[in-house]
Formats: C-alpha cells, sequence, structure tokens
C-alpha cells in the first residue's frame, strides 16, 4: 500500500514500521478485509439464510429448504475462502509463497465450485423428476445418470486446475485419448453395451413393466442395467440381454396398446347352401356385439378355398388384456358352434375325392364304368375308402347307432 497516498494524520512512524517486507497498515488492511468478509458471511447465514429458512418452512414443498441448504452449505465457504485470499494478497509476499498460495486457493475454489454445481445439478434433475412421477423408469435413469454427470463435472474441474497451475493440459488430454483408444480397443463390446444403455434411456423405447416381444422371445423388462436388461419371460425363467442386441433388434412393445385387433378365419363345407352363406356373416357380427369392452370391424365371406368356403372376421378387443382377449374369443368361438348346430352348418376340414376306373369286361376291355370313392370327410370315419352311395349309408348307419 501507498503510504503518501493517506492522509498525514495516518502517516505516524507505527504504521510505516515494515515487518516481513511489508508495514503495520499493510497488516491491518488485510485484517480488515478478512474481518469484513468474516462479517458478511456471518451477516447472509444468520439473517438472510434464518429468514428464508423460515419462510420455506411455511411451504408445502420441501423443494425450496433443499436449495436454501445447497447454498448455504457450499456459499459461505466460498466467501471464507475468497477474504482469506485477498486478504492475504493484499501483502507484499515472496514469489514462491505467493504461488503456493494461488495453487491453494485454486484447488480449494474449484472443489467448493463443483460441490455446488453438482448439488445444483442434482437438484434440478429431481425437480424433472418429479413432474414426471407417471414414468416409472426414469427415477433409476436418472440414479444412472447423475453419477455420469458429477463425473464430467469434476473431470472439467480438475482439467481446470492444471491449466491455472501451468500444466499442459492439450499434452495431458491428448495422453487421455491414446490411452482411451487402447481401452475402447480392448472393450469394445462392454462400450457398446454402455453406449446402447444410454441410447436406451434417452430414447426410451422400453420402460420397467412393460411387455415386449425380441425375436422369438418375449417377457416382462425386469431391469435395464449399464451393459444387459433382464426380463421375466411368459414361462417364468430369466432371459438376459445385452443391451446392444436389443437396440440393433425389433422390439414390439404391448405397454402402450390401447386395442388389440383381431382376425380369425371360418371354413365352411362346400354343401352349405347359399342361404346360409349369406346369413353367417350377420350371426358373426351378432355374436361378437354382445361381448363386453370389443368392437366389431367386419365378416366377409373371403372366398373359395381347396376344401371349404372361407369366412374372414376382424373385430377389436378395446383393452390390452391378454386374459380378456382369450376369454372373448373363447366365448365367440362357443357361440358360433352353438349357432351353426342348430342351423345344420358343417365346418370344413381336408377333404379329397378320389376317383378310380374299373372294367366290367376285362377280356376285351369295353363297357368301361366310371365309379367315385370318397377318401375323408365321411369316409374318415371308418378309416377306408367306400363309394360315395355306400359312404352316405355308412354314415347314416354310424349316425343311428350313435343315437
Amino acid at each position: 500500500m501507498d503510504i503518501n497516498a493517506l492522509p498525514e494524520v495516518l502517516q505516524i512512524e507505527f504504521l510505516t514500521h515494515k515487518l516481513f517486507s511489508n508495514t503495520v497498515l499493510d497488516y491491518l488492511m488485510a485484517l480488515a478485509i478478512l474481518l469484513s468478509g468474516i462479517l458478511g458471511a456471518t451477516v447472509l447465514r444468520e439473517l438472510i439464510m434464518r429468514r428464508l429458512k423460515r419462510w420455506a418452512a411455511k411451504t408445502a414443498t420441501d423443494l425450496d429448504d433443499r436449495l436454501i441448504h445447497i447454498f448455504e452449505q457450499w456459499t459461505i465457504p466460498l466467501i471464507y475462502l475468497g477474504s482469506v485470499y485477498v486478504s492475504i494478497r493484499n501483502l507484499n509476499l515472496h514469489v514462491m509463497l505467493e504461488q503456493v498460495v494461488d495453487a491453494i486457493a485454486v484447488i480449494l475454489a474449484t472443489i467448493l465450485a463443483v460441490r455446488l454445481i453438482s448439488a445444483l445439478t442434482e437438484y434440478l434433475i429431481r425437480i424433472y423428476w418429479l413432474t414426471q412421477r407417471d414414468n416409472t423408469n426414469l427415477e433409476q435413469t436418472l440414479r444412472a445418470l447423475i453419477p455420469a454427470i458429477k463425473v464430467l463435472i469434476w473431470a472439467l474441474g480438475i482439467i481446470f486446475v492444471l491449466e491455472n497451475l501451468g500444466f499442459d493440459v492439450s499434452a495431458v488430454v491428448t495422453g487421455l485419448g491414446i490411452g482411451g483408444a487402447a481401452v475402447a480397443l480392448a472393450s469394445q463390446g462392454v462400450l457398446r453395451d454402455l453406449f446402447s444403455y444410454f441410447a436406451i434411456l434417452f430414447d426410451n423405447p422400453f420402460e420397467l413393466g412393460d411387455f415386449i416381444v425380441v425375436g422369438e422371445h418375449a417377457g416382462t423388462i425386469e431391469h435395464i442395467g449399464i451393459k444387459t436388461t433382464r426380463i421375466k419371460s411368459l414361462d417364468g425363467e430369466q432371459l438376459v440381454f445385452g443391451n446392444a442386441d436389443l437396440t440393433s433388434s425389433r422390439i414390439r412393445n404391448f405397454k402402450h396398446m390401447q386395442e388389440r385387433r383381431i382376425v380369425f378365419q371360418l371354413g365352411i363345407t362346400y354343401e352349405t347352401g347359399l342361404q346360409h352363406l349369406q346369413e353367417i356373416p350377420e350371426i358373426i357380427k351378432l355374436i361378437i356385439s354382445e361381448q363386453e369392452r370389443v368392437r366389431f370391424d367386419r365378416s366377409h365371406f373371403k372366398g373359395y378355398g381347396d376344401f371349404s368356403l372361407n369366412f374372414e372376421t376382424v373385430y377389436y378387443v378395446t383393452t390390452s388384456d391378454y386374459g380378456h382377449y382369450m376369454n372373448v374369443q373363447q366365448q365367440i368361438n362357443f357361440a358360433i358352434k352353438e349357432e351353426f348346430e342348430q342351423l345344420g352348418i358343417e365346418f370344413a376340414y381336408p377333404t379329397q375325392l378320389l376317383y378310380l376306373q374299373s372294367s366290367q369286361n376285362g377280356q376285351d376291355g369295353k363297357g368301361a364304368k366310371g365309379e367315385k370313392w370318397v377318401v375323408g370327410k365321411k369316409a374318415g370315419r371308418t378309416g377306408k375308402a367306400v363309394k360315395v352311395g355306400e359312404a352316405e349309408k355308412d354314415g347314416e348307419d354310424g349316425e343311428a347307432g350313435q343315437d
């Protein structure tokens, strides 16, 4: 400090006395700066922070209490540190001592700043989680994301400290890059799963509790880890997938399915009359319309099959519950069977007609007579091929015998 800049009254011999290259006035000014910083920190803690705490206690949420606690925990130490540093740097110090003080101040200030930034980042992430509580997978995502963000903040803080201490950070980063490339080559599979894990977290193709189908495997998501995802299959065993395998596969997620589209077909025998064929779509429509949480779409005579007249029906189950769908389909099947039995409509199944030619006069080969044989359908009941007339008769006898 320049003594000549002070009023003449203060330019007394005591104040100009030097001790370790500093006058008494220099020490007094340093002490005054230190006391001012301490006083300011005390006022901030005892008056401002205490009033803010009283105000926060009256609110319904504890978010404001946490925010006040964060600032009180880390800003007040920063004020103390700043006061000590400024007061010491106000003195004339040896060059080596100045470097030591600067280094200690930078290290301590960086630690406190990193802790403050980390706490504020976690606080903001927690607030975001509170606004997305309906997302069951978000909490696990944030728990995995917060440590990664803290590591990144600390890494930036270390680089800042090294830069201020005079180290060549570019050489360090280059060395880390070469080492990182070697590690990446050695652990390529692990890194693929790790990056796929973050892709799952941010893209959110599925969540905990979702029922998914991956290829020929199906099950419910139980755990999403850094390297693997565990799924509980319908049979009860646990399936473990690498995250990279999941992100590179086609995944069918049934969690957000609002309704289920059902398509089924019926085959009717060719002997069915036209009137019954025209009645079948309406019969099926009435049966489906009577079911709960079901919306009928269409039912049509689709076409002619190899051994049947084919009908196609489409309806929607307005819930994703698979058990309800199966119950509905079962009731529809029972009702269709009952209606068809009352009307005499028969379901078709594979039938084969076999035509044989035999000769009545084996000597001259004339008078050949064609006969029609049936294999399947009614002949299938006896397990042998018979003539058409005999098949009809055998079928009637068999039915009479059953009665």
